[in-house]
């Protein structure tokens, strides 16, 4: 079944947007299925197994990343645990990657890597969207394999606490990369 960018919006507007738009429209059913399976995720249990794809992306990430780094990560897991909460209560931690050399260089690109998860479901609507929009049936099984990436890519609490290991440092280095990539642009600025 295709889709015309013509019969939702204007001409113009299809054509500034492009091939970005195809991308857009392509990945709303699949955000939409997430955000019903992280509503039914958190009334029951059960629905753990919709989002084991995500979960097991989100844990090869940090455990890949890891590896690149030096991190060195001694074990992971992608099995449902229930752990106490600080203040009171139960959670579910869906899966863990343990580290043996978490460091101030490595921390923050090991525990922010699952940032990268979101690069698959971009990818992969880029691929399917190549030739212009359209929703074939295997269109529908890519959803449900989607649908997780977009629940698992944001990085847990614990992450972002691991991360701070790099600060400030993470950010000054990126300051200048940042600085020595763009130094022609700058030098361009400033004489004119």
């Amino acid at each position: 079944m295709s889709f015309a960018c013509g019969a939702w919006l204007p001409a113009a507007a299809c054509a500034a947007a492009g091939p970005a738009l195809d991308i857009f429209l392509y990945l709303i059913p699949s955000a939409a299925l997430a955000v019903l399976l992280w509503i039914a995720s958190s009334a029951h249990p059960a629905f753990f197994v919709f989002t084991a794809a995500g979960t097991l992306c989100h844990e090869l990430a940090h455990f890949s990343v890891g590896l690149l780094t030096n991190a060195e990560p001694v074990g992971m897991s992608v099995f449902p645990r229930r752990i106490k909460r600080p203040k009171g209560g139960h959670n579910w931690e869906l899966g863990s990657v343990t580290f043996a050399n978490l460091r101030w260089y490595n921390a923050a690109p090991a525990a922010l890597a699952p940032l990268l998860v979101l690069l698959v479901p971009l990818g992969v609507a880029w691929w399917r969207t190549r030739k212009g929009l359209a929703f074939d049936p295997v269109d529908l099984a890519i959803m449900f394999f989607l649908a997780p990436q977009f629940l698992s890519f944001w990085p847990s609490p614990v992450d972002w606490k691991l991360a701070t290991r790099s600060w400030p440092w993470a950010p000054l280095l990126a300051l200048v990369l940042a600085c020595w990539y763009f130094k022609d642009v700058a030098l361009g600025l400033i004489k004119a």
